[in-house]
């Protein structure tokens, strides 16, 4: 397949050899706690480094009772690297990482192009790892997907909200966000904000939400105000920081899982 995005973190933020990718993913996954519950439509996951937060991650991927019926999965995360206004989509037919490719669903973003808050540029994905890094989990929790990759910079919720009514399906389409939590406060001040933050997200509350306390606060903006919509309710998974998987407990990251069904 042509025009093919390169994975740019491999080896950074996951390991870049396929067996081991495979072998890590399947054992974070094999480590979280099975669910009976019935299959959410969506999850909010975070997208540090594996050894940081892939076990909080592979919390929200284990929530996926039925994966067989995913057929495609609108995969939402902030923007980095490049700041603009609006939702970016790519150029790339698909995506990679060591353990292969994933169709991008061109005819989905197609559905979406006359939307004023979403734009082509492709350029927002150079080196941005908050959506790369979810693909080996999906690629191991699914069979045969695709992805609609979007990157929300400076967009309200409304706006968000949108694009996920536009594109919302059945139980074929699941909803991804990606987002970490606080950032580099001590470990007692983390926990304190990030419970809060964890309290706004089950509630649908994305006013109470602010940037500081989530670096996805737009993408997830977006995904409450849908589920308010749809009256979906939101559930923790899982809620830890860096200070309890694998750093120094003076300036942590705060990592939180959510499924909304």
């Amino acid at each position: 397949m042509s025009n093919i995005r390169r994975p740019a973190v491999a080896g950074l933020f996951y390991p870049g050899d396929a067996a081991e990718l495979h072998r890590t993913v399947t054992e974070l996954l094999a480590a979280a706690k099975p669910s009976t519950a019935t299959q959410p439509k969506a999850l909010i996951a975070p997208h540090a480094g594996y050894v940081y937060s892939g076990a909080i991650a592979a919390s929200a991927y284990a929530r996926l009772t039925e994966p067989e019926r995913i057929r495609r999965v609108l995969l939402l995360g902030p923007a980095h690297r490049l700041p603009f206004r609006g939702i970016a989509v790519p150029e790339a037919a698909a995506l990679a990482t060591p353990l292969g490719e994933v169709p991008v669903d061109r005819a989905a973003l197609a559905h979406i192009a006359d939307l004023p808050q979403v734009h082509a540029l492709d350029r927002a994905f150079d080196g941005e790892h908050c959506l790369e890094v979810q693909l080996p989990f999906l690629q191991e929790r699914l069979t045969d997907f695709s992805v609609v990759p979007l990157l929300v910079g400076d967009a309200d919720a409304d706006a968000v909200a949108e694009v996920l009514e536009r594109l919302w399906g059945g139980p074929e389409t699941l909803i991804v966000i990606s987002s970490d939590l606080s950032h580099y406060l001590d470990y007692d001040s983390a926990r304190s904000i990030d419970a809060r933050t964890s309290a706004a997200i089950c509630a649908l509350r994305p006013e109470a939400i602010s940037t500081h306390q989530a670096c996805g606060r737009h993408p997830i903006a977006g995904l409450l105000t849908a589920a308010q919509h749809h009256a979906l309710h939101g559930e923790q998974l899982d809620l830890r920081n860096s200070g309890d998987t694998a750093g120094p407990r003076d300036r942590v990251v705060g990592y939180g899982a959510y499924a909304f069904g």
